[in-house]
């Protein structure tokens, strides 16, 4: 799935250990306004079974996720 789709920010969250790479999307949100989309890169194994999950909970929508081809994953985030 293509995310062509347009994002308000991003935060790249490569190399970055659970949970501060959780700790830096909730800072870049922090600065959207409700509805405003953030991009984030995760890494994959822990970041991307984790991050989404903990945001959903926080009512946060999941508008997609893909697989990079460095085998990072980028989700799309709309703040709740």
């Amino acid at each position: 799935m293509a995310q062509s789709r347009k994002s308000d920010a991003v935060r790249n969250c490569r190399g970055v250990g659970c949970p501060m790479n959780l700790v830096y999307t909730k800072v870049e949100l922090a600065k959207l306004e409700s509805g405003q989309v953030l991009e984030v890169i995760l890494d994959d194994g822990p970041p991307i079974n984790n991050v989404p999950g903990s945001l959903e909970r926080e009512k946060h929508i999941i508008l997609g996720k893909e697989q990079l081809a460095d085998g990072a994953w980028s989700i799309l985030v709309k703040k709740a």
